[in-house]
């Protein structure tokens, strides 16, 4: 999960054991910045710090400000710049801008954003920066104005700012993470679940071998031990969602394979020569799997980077994945 919504679940956690939160959002950047705008810094009463606005040079002020925020009820922003000489000394690399925004946290709010995000429905977290309004959207609570704007905001993966009637909001899609869709717990797949989650992606492992498919092998990961089939019929194969098929065997990818490329997945890949994916698409046909489905598959998976070894083998599936979803593919 980004760090960002991890620090959502710290400051929730805070507000659980009844200490008052108050939480700093980076609402733009400029030049070079280290953290991206809709980073959060949240700070408690007690001074319990969680997450990022910088590299660490405003934070001091930011810390401040909240405790301000805690003390008065009323939100703060502020605006930091670094020229390109001191840029290094106090973390905004190369210079730059950041506008933060410090509040007190609205543990409803956001524990129904969290909620959304586990079950991997999207929305909008809409805010009015002088504190006088919050929405979870869609809903028909908020203005229809603000509506109509953030449903052109579903599903990404970058905030905004926006004005409506002179009044400016921050709208955050609380987007769910990418998901890797793994057919096979092969040892291939224990490197590529270690590097997607360093890349922010959910990984998903499917395989009904038990002996393979263990939380030990693949601590922190999903686990389906079932046959594609059936695992696929469980799993929503959406947008955000990749599949990569490593097992070498047809009783196992191509009903994978068969899966996905009638789903609206952003990639498919699979392992094997090029030889081993004739034969495949072969009986990929012969089961009525259409041409333009067939040629959704990229086979052999990942970069041609002349890898060698599970974990070189993993790097470039993964940056084939990366490249697809940033449309560099």
């Amino acid at each position: 999960m980004p760090p960002a919504r991890e620090t959502l679940r710290q400051a929730l956690g805070w507000a659980e054991q009844g200490e008052a939160v108050a939480l700093a959002t980076v609402l733009r950047t400029w030049g070079s910045a280290p953290c991206p705008a809709g980073s959060h810094m949240a700070v408690a009463a007690s001074g319990r710090i969680a997450g990022a606005v910088s590299g660490g040079c405003v934070e001091g002020a930011v810390y401040e400000a909240a405790q301000r925020v805690l003390d008065t009820g009323m939100p703060a922003r502020l605006s930091f710049g670094v020229a390109d000489e001191l840029a290094w000394s106090v973390g905004l690399a190369c210079g730059g801008q950041i506008d933060v925004h410090v509040e007190r946290f609205n543990p409803p709010l956001f524990a129904a954003a969290l909620e959304a995000l586990d079950e991997r429905r999207p929305v909008v977290l809409a805010r009015r920066l002088d504190g006088e309004g919050a929405w979870l959207l869609p809903t028909p609570e908020a203005p229809d104005a603000l509506v109509a704007m953030a449903a052109l905001h579903f599903g990404r993966d970058h905030p905004d700012l926006v004005t409506l009637n002179d009044d400016v909001f921050f709208l955050d899609p609380i987007t769910p993470p990418p998901r890797l869709i793994i057919v096979g717990a092969v040892q291939i797949a224990q490197a590529l679940v270690s590097m997607a989650c360093l890349a922010g992606y959910e990984s998903v492992v499917v395989d009904p071998r038990e002996a393979f498919c263990t939380p030990e092998r693949f601590p922190g990961t999903m686990l389906l031990r079932e046959w594609p089939e059936a695992a696929f019929r469980s799993l929503r194969l959406e947008a955000r969602s990749a599949v990569v098929t490593l097992t070498h065997d047809p009783k196992f990818d191509e009903p994978a394979l068969r899966a996905a490329v009638g789903a609206p997945v952003f990639y498919i890949g699979t392992l094997g020569s090029r030889k081993t994916h004739a034969a495949r698409l072969t009986r990929m046909r012969e089961c009525g799997v259409t041409e333009e489905a067939l040629a959704r598959i990229q086979a052999p998976v990942g970069v041609s980077i002349g890898s060698v070894g599970a974990g070189e083998i993993a790097v470039s599936i993964l940056a084939a994945v990366v490249a697809a979803r940033r449309g560099a593919g």
